[in-house]
């Protein structure tokens, strides 16, 4: 059975370059997903016929920011400094449109440096005290009340025929600023999920209404970092893990039932993506869905960005959530993977025969000429 193929792709990819799209479409991409509200980034477009760098300084919203919209909110995306117009996503849009392919809006929620550094009370504060400007922390109804809005107006406003939720969920350690300089530090896998806890006040609250002591809660978790712990449940004792797990699945239940519930009044047969996580302790771009997903999505995505092992295992993670949801395998086509199109059939080719419905290819506007050809080739030849 054939699988649809999407690919993500910013703006400025598209517009400006009328080859674009048709070149995708022609290597077997079905579907595009552009950033309709997206991070900072450095993005190389090594394909564009007027730049091959693009400078997005602060996180931005593609669509007009409109005032009767957001009025005088705490929170409030700001437009792109660095392009001429203030609905660069419906330009692009009619750009895929007008090849033939269906519009998805590609929405990053709780990560925002620009909102972060403007508003540190509402971001994840780890055991230790320390801020993550990045991680807007969903436990706090101001954020809560940006993400329903934001995806309101991207919903309302671009018109897409599907919507893609990352980072509907807390942010945690990874994933976080530029010139990142951590690695150093060897944390192993324990240790970032015990520094992506959050102790901010709206946690904290949420903390003690579980019936947990926060105080004794931080000094668990520290002593965790500090002893090199190699499991979260081992470092929190089985039943102080059970209790923090459930509140923090819940923190990311209840923001994307109401964030999805927005998108659903706007437009109610959207196809809506969420990326996703069985981990619950997973944060970042794939939320946990540990405990149900609690949504009227359509879509669960699996990061496939690890090796194939470690990927094979997030998408047998996500199956025991899909219920009668589509699964999808969230494919990297960029370094560190190897450009060989043979490779990438092969990695295809394992997820499809795991379960997979869809590819999502991050990210085609960065990808090289040899990197499409690779991606046309796996998916011209694969099983898939």
């Amino acid at each position: 059975m054939a699988r649809l193929a999407l690919a993500h792709m910013y703006v400025w990819d598209v517009i400006g370059d009328p080859d674009a799209v048709p070149r995708l479409r022609d290597l077997g991409i079905g579907a595009v997903a552009l950033a309709a509200a997206y991070h900072s980034v450095r993005a190389g477009t090594p394909l564009h016929p007027r730049h091959r760098v693009v400078d997005a300084s602060h996180a931005a919203m593609y669509l007009p920011v409109r005032q009767a919209a957001w009025g005088n909110r705490s929170l409030q995306p700001a437009p792109p400094a660095w392009l001429a117009t203030p609905n660069s996503f419906g330009l692009a849009a009619q750009e895929v449109w007008r090849a033939g392919l269906p519009v998805y809006a590609w929405v990053a929620l709780t990560h925002s440096s620009r909102l972060g550094q403007a508003a540190p009370h509402l971001t994840v504060r780890n055991a230790m005290g320390d801020r993550y400007a990045y991680a807007l922390c969903p436990a706090h109804a101001e954020v809560v009340e940006y993400c329903v809005n934001l995806v309101r107006e991207v919903v309302q406003l671009g018109q897409p025929q599907g919507l893609i939720l990352e980072a509907a969920g807390p942010m945690g350690f990874e994933h976080g600023s530029h010139h990142e300089k951590t690695g150093g530090a060897d944390y192993n896998e324990a240790q970032k999920q015990l520094l992506s806890l959050c102790f901010c006040d709206a946690c904290e609250a949420r903390y003690v209404s579980a019936g947990i002591d926060p105080g004794s809660l931080r000094a668990a978790v520290r002593a965790g970092i500090d002893g090199g712990a190699t499991s979260t449940d081992v470092a929190l004792g089985e039943t102080l893990a059970d209790q923090v797990a459930k509140v923090r699945g819940a923190i990311a239940r209840e923001l994307r039932r109401q964030v999805v519930a927005a998108a659903r009044e706007q437009s109610p047969f959207l196809d809506i993506v969420l990326h996703a996580s069985a981990d619950r302790w997973a944060t970042g771009p794939f939320a946990t869905v540990a405990g149900g997903v609690e949504a009227e999505v359509d879509t669960l995505v699996a990061n496939c960005w690890p090796e194939p092992g470690g990927s094979l295992a997030n998408i047998a993670g996500l199956k025991g959530w899909r219920q009668d949801r589509r699964l999808a395998a969230y494919v990297l086509a960029l370094p560190p993977k190897e450009c060989r199109a043979d490779v990438l059939q092969a990695e295809l080719d394992a997820y499809a025969e795991a379960g997979v419905d869809e590819f999502h290819f991050h990210h085609v506007g960065l990808a090289s000429r040899a990197r499409l050809e690779a991606i046309g080739g796996a998916l011209k030849s694969g099983r898939a």
